[in-house]
């Protein structure tokens, strides 16, 4: 009595641009095409897609716009009672020589790129938010990543949990994301997908419809 059913969720998804190596980042296909792919194929009842953002390859000198989009699913936080609506982070990232989908329970507070990034920064041993302390800090993730690794597997996804996000810009980004969230009381994730090579446009695209569903049923 009194309620009317479960909260709403938002998602808000981000991938990344092209970078050393990889000149056609699967992420941002992804990210660019979700509204367009959902928008057709339909999300469950209580499940909204908000922004899609594609993030610079990039690390300290991305960090404001970073920060701008992390900044932006909140504008409408204020406007609701926080308990009628919880809202999610997604980021989704390449791991170039994947085969799998690898749902990562945490980050490190360490950066040491093995490139430069876009903006032609190659930190080693640096501590990410340097107030959090060291680089061996670590922060996971609130959300039950067993059990939406199980859900997806059970959709039939090659999909696998992971502690390791690297130590590049995946991990720099996912590091400040759960350190925003653990602040502003929402949640975040990061998604490591392979090539579209490994696995194929169409079916990663189901992938990250699928998670948005998995999102929206245990959360």
């Amino acid at each position: 009595m009194g309620s009317e059913g479960p909260a709403a969720v938002t998602i808000h998804v981000t991938g990344f641009k092209k970078f050393h190596g990889v000149s056609e980042n699967p992420t941002e296909t992804i990210v660019s095409n979700l509204k367009e792919y959902t928008r057709k194929k339909g999300l469950p009842k209580g499940v909204i897609l908000g922004s899609c953002s594609v993030l610079e390859t990039a690390g300290q000198g991305a960090l404001t716009p970073l920060y701008q989009t992390l900044q932006s699913a909140l504008t409408g936080k204020d406007s609701q009672s926080s308990c009628s609506e919880k809202i999610i982070w997604v980021h989704f990232g390449v791991n170039s020589g994947a085969c799998r989908f690898a749902i990562e329970h945490q980050a490190v507070n360490e950066a040491t790129f093995r490139c430069p990034d876009e903006m032609g920064w190659k930190p080693q041993r640096v501590p990410i938010v340097p107030a959090d302390g060291g680089i061996s800090r670590v922060r996971k993730t609130s959300l039950p990543v067993e059990e939406i690794t199980k859900a997806l597997a059970k959709k039939g996804y090659e999909v696998m949990t992971s502690d390791d996000a690297g130590r590049f810009v995946c991990n720099y980004v996912y590091y400040h994301s759960l350190h925003f969230a653990e602040q502003n009381g929402i949640k975040s994730l990061f998604v490591h997908v392979p090539l579209f090579l490994i696995i194929d446009e169409e079916t990663q695209m189901k992938f990250a419809a699928s998670l948005l569903e998995v999102l929206g049923s245990l959360c």
